[in-house]
């Protein structure tokens, strides 16, 4: 897979883009003045893999989220920030790790100006952040409605305000809710630009279909080579797009650790409750850390042979399973056993 060739940025300790490892981000929903809750949601966000942390910052009072968020965590904080530049100069101040802005709703061009200015002594990068629902009045003009053309030529429009001020630490998001647009917005944004690109689906919905979009927009972008850090944005607990996050790496083979487990569909020759096993299986491999792929197939006739390249699995038959590794049986176990004798065996790897 070609990789596209983006400039690296650095985000606090974090390297985004230039060949470095896809870094995953999530924002935090905590009330904005609830300096602890927000605290609290982004030290458990960390413990489960989250790399990059963004909070919104909507007033002054809400400043002190950036000052929390440094004293507490490890991460580097992005903070969020629409309209009022002067937001943006005190979380600057206030330690944030990036500024996530759309240079465009930001003011006149000494305000975004002060903003590039204040970053830039810090050596802090911005995020230019292009949504469908905040395009200028112009180019609604020009196109009718959000669409490709207008996505793109925002972002162009905005990296020039920057790069007029000699600014380029620069990462850009060019975001729609519709899969095909985002999918076709970023893939000919990357034909223009180097700068890394942070990859998501906006408002992409609740937890199943904002997965399934994330999924195929997000997935299939880093499949083509295209894509430096991303999140998945769901209406749910914040942990959920990290957990989709890391899935969707892992399943596209650009992120290690962690069991992948790989299930058949059930058929006919099913004999037992594939169903349930497979959930329980799931269920017990939370927490394991070793880089192994676990096979959990229906039948004894299918199981060794699609389940080869498998470092451990089980296949179930009438009255009894069996223990799989690499392809080939180790021993026959009683069906209640199945899971484990798994679970015993992977203790082993």
């Amino acid at each position: 897979m070609s990789i596209h060739k983006t400039r690296r940025v650095k985000v606090g300790s974090i390297a985004v883009g230039g060949g470095a490892e896809v870094s995953i981000q999530s924002m935090l929903n905590a009330p904005p003045h609830d300096a602890e809750a927000n605290v609290q949601q982004a030290m458990r966000l960390e413990s489960i893999g989250c790399q990059i942390i963004r909070a919104a910052v909507p007033d002054r009072e809400s400043v002190d989220i950036i000052y929390r968020l440094k004293e507490k965590t490890n991460m580097p904080v992005v903070a969020d920030i629409h309209f009022d530049y002067r937001l943006a100069l005190e979380a600057v101040e206030a330690g944030a790790d990036k500024i996530r802005i759309n240079p465009g709703n930001i003011g006149s061009r000494d305000k975004v100006e002060k903003v590039a200015s204040a970053c830039a002594k810090k050596r802090l990068p911005i995020r230019i952040g292009v949504n469908a629902g905040s395009l200028e009045k112009h180019l609604l003009k020009k196109y009718g409605a959000p669409c490709v053309d207008a996505l793109v030529d925002s972002t162009l429009y905005n990296i020039s305000l920057l790069e007029e001020l000699e600014f380029y630490d620069i990462i850009v998001s060019i975001k729609s809710s519709d899969v095909p647009t985002m999918f076709e917005a970023y893939k000919r944004l990357s034909e223009k630009c180097d700068y890394p690109l942070h990859l998501g689906v906006t408002e992409a919905g609740t937890k199943h279909m904002g997965v399934i979009k994330s999924a195929a927009g997000i997935g299939g972008l880093l499949l083509s080579g295209i894509g430096d850090t991303i999140r998945v944005s769901l209406t749910d607990d914040p942990a959920e797009e990290v957990y989709a996050a890391r899935d969707i790496l892992k399943a596209i083979g650009r992120r290690k650790g962690g069991p992948m487990l790989i299930s058949c569909p059930t058929c006919g020759r099913t004999r037992i409750d594939l169903i349930s096993l497979a959930k329980e299986v799931e269920r017990r491999l939370e927490g394991c850390t070793k880089d192994i792929t676990v096979a959990v197939m229906g039948c004894e006739v299918n199981g060794p042979g699609e389940a080869s390249h498998a470092d451990i699995g089980i296949a179930g038959g009438k009255d009894c399973g069996v223990i799989i590794r690499k392809g080939e049986i180790l021993r026959r176990v009683p069906q209640s056993r199945l899971v484990d004798e798994l679970m015993a065996e992977i203790d082993k790897l």
